[in-house]
């Protein structure tokens, strides 16, 4: 089936009244994005889904859900290859690398009770002439994963870090976040809006934010950004 994108079509059947869990897929997008209005490529082979759902947690918690996502997706696409753990790496605020290369991204939306979490997932093909490179789970393992059994896994584990972090809150989500997080402790630079900013990734507050520990000894909590490591092998 084909889109213009997947989030779109939540949000329509949402404000049409679907209250979810609902997933939706496609073949193919027309109209992708990621975060920021950026383009997502749409290549065959490639998983593009988006979960609609009503999360049974206050509103102001709802950013919380790209961090679950995040966890979901490393635990599907880890079982498809044992070692892969080990190589995938979650980075803040949206994104999956695998080999510290961008293999996916996460788009949350939401309005009114609901929310629309996005995922774009390069199973087969890395797009072409992106700002920042890009792999494939493909290019990894040398064989394909078919989107629908990736999509399958994917719909439980999420399920299971949905439920997670309804009953506990935030903080094991954050905690196993941490564990697989992308330059952890390391200098990075955060690229803003209108200014960059570079110090120490100190890790993420409660709400989820990252927190920058600056030259001159103070802290500064990051809500959005682009972040980019500045330590080899991070």
């Amino acid at each position: 089936m084909s889109l213009d994108s997947t989030n779109e079509e939540a949000r329509r059947r949402a404000r049409s009244g679907e209250a979810g869990p609902l997933w939706i897929v496609a073949d193919h997008q027309a109209q992708g994005r990621g975060r920021r209005g950026r383009v997502w490529q749409s290549k065959a082979g490639n998983l593009f889904v988006t979960c609609l759902l009503t999360p049974n947690r206050p509103g102001t918690e709802r950013a919380q859900l790209s961090f679950v996502a995040a966890l979901a997706l490393h635990d599907a696409l880890s079982y498809f290859e044992e070692g892969l753990a080990a190589r995938l790496r979650c980075k803040w605020p949206n994104d999956l690398l695998l080999d510290g290369v961008k293999l996916a991204g996460i788009l949350l939306e939401s309005e009114g009770d609901w929310v629309a979490i996005g995922l774009g997932v390069n199973l087969a093909e890395a797009p072409e002439n992106v700002e920042r490179p890009a792999t494939s789970l493909c290019a990894a393992l040398g064989r394909k994963i078919d989107p629908m059994a990736c999509l399958d896994v994917l719909s439980l584990r999420l399920q299971a870090r949905r439920a997670q972090w309804e009953e506990f809150g935030f903080e094991p989500i954050r905690s196993d976040w941490l564990m697989r997080a992308y330059g952890l402790g390391g200098a990075i630079d955060v690229r803003l809006d209108n200014r960059s900013l570079t110090g120490r990734f100190a890790g993420l507050d409660r709400d989820g934010a990252l927190l920058l520990d600056l030259p001159d000894q103070t802290q500064k909590r990051i809500t959005a950004g682009d972040v980019f490591p500045l330590t080899k092998g991070a």
